[in-house]
């Protein structure tokens, strides 16, 4: 199905004096899509967000929002809303007054006021809280009311600037599935900057991953996880064992190399890789290697245990293989004893047909 586009980034570029904040970025988001701009600090998704929500105009290039190009038309006349990272709650203001603040200039009359911040709050879970005041919320129920305020506009486009990033793991991970369930219930475009791969994985549709000012793959979550288009874009999103290879061969849509102390290591080629024999790097992911433990089962790779890292539920092993430079990471579930191997322990692993990939180098 063809997907209806909310946002078009046409070849937008930003400098600031000699320095490039953005670099001939394109992007097409789509209607009702909860899209991510995932990369490290300083790598311009903020500055890409402002841009959108009309907080800073492109140097070069053209933004549309709904097929109308946004350029020159400022903030508070554009289809959209922003969920600052600060949040920006008036702390002398109750939650009702906060959420109807952005409604004023619409002169709506107290009653459909009233009524329109009611259902702001019904959506974000806040009902009974109207009378609270700003000064009087966690953390959590601030985030609510600034999500509430923004929604209560009913913008065809939500820009979320990294909202979860003050909240701590248990209340950052809830808050992952409830906008999620908010994005889906009421069915607008949500664009979220964030520098937590997780929280991109989670919640997103789509996900462009950026690097100084450019956008390195643009892809849905489970494609750009197990399918990275380059070493750099593997590496930011979670473990990656890169593998030591030689003997690079190219075989219809397969490419084929030989790593020591694992063997014959064979990919599928992505569609458009840009990858050649030069600079082909190859890769596992590191739950996607498993611990033998029946003597009389299969393995295909034997290896010494050389640090261990315990985790709760899982123990991250660092394994050294012989004609590999560099350490292999295993994670293993602590169930079958992967907690209790000591340093130097012999282990023999296995891994599935396809739990290789292949990328390009930069």
């Amino acid at each position: 199905m063809t997907m209806q586009s909310m946002i078009e980034i046409d070849h937008v570029s930003k400098r600031y004096g000699n320095f490039t904040a953005l670099d001939d970025i394109s992007l097409t988001i789509g209607k009702g899509e909860f899209f991510s701009l995932l990369g490290p600090s300083g790598c311009g998704k903020t500055t890409l967000l402002r841009m959108i929500g009309g907080f800073d105009e492109p140097s070069a290039g053209i933004i549309r929002i709904g097929a109308k190009p946004m350029t020159g038309i400022p903030a508070n006349l554009r289809p959209t809303n922003m969920v600052f990272q600060s949040y920006a709650i008036f702390p002398h203001l109750n939650v009702n007054q906060n959420i109807a603040y952005g409604l004023k200039r619409q002169r709506l009359g107290k009653a459909e006021e009233m009524r329109k911040v009611r259902e702001a709050l019904e959506q974000v879970d806040l009902h009974g809280l109207g009378e609270r005041m700003g000064n009087q919320l966690s953390g959590g129920q601030r985030q609510r009311v600034a999500l509430a305020r923004a929604l209560v506009l009913q913008p065809s486009v939500l820009l979320l600037d990294e909202p979860l990033s003050a909240l701590d793991k248990k209340l950052r991970e809830q808050m992952q599935v409830e906008l999620r369930r908010l994005q889906k219930a009421v069915g607008i475009t949500f664009v979220l900057v964030t520098h937590d791969q997780y929280e991109a994985l989670a919640m997103s549709d789509r996900i462009a991953v950026m690097f100084g000012g450019k956008v390195a793959q643009v892809a849905a979550p489970q494609e750009i996880y197990q399918h990275p288009a380059t070493r750099k874009v593997a590496d930011f999103l979670g473990g990656m064992n890169f593998l030591t290879a030689r003997n690079v061969k190219f075989s219809g849509g397969e490419i084929a190399a030989e790593a020591p102390g694992i063997g014959t290591v064979m990919c599928k080629l992505p569609k458009a890789n840009g990858i050649d024999q030069d600079n082909a790097v190859f890769g596992i992911r590191p739950e996607r290697l498993r611990i033998v433990w029946e003597a009389n089962e299969p393995a295909q790779i034997e290896a010494i245990v050389t640090d261990r890292s315990y985790f709760g539920d899982v123990t991250h092993l660092s394994i050294k293989v012989a004609g590999q430079e560099q350490d292999l990471e295993v994670v293993e579930a602590n169930n079958f004893g992967a907690d209790d191997l000591p340093l130097g322990a012999k282990v023999r692993l296995a891994f599935d047909p396809g739990a290789f990939v292949v990328m390009a180098a930069r």
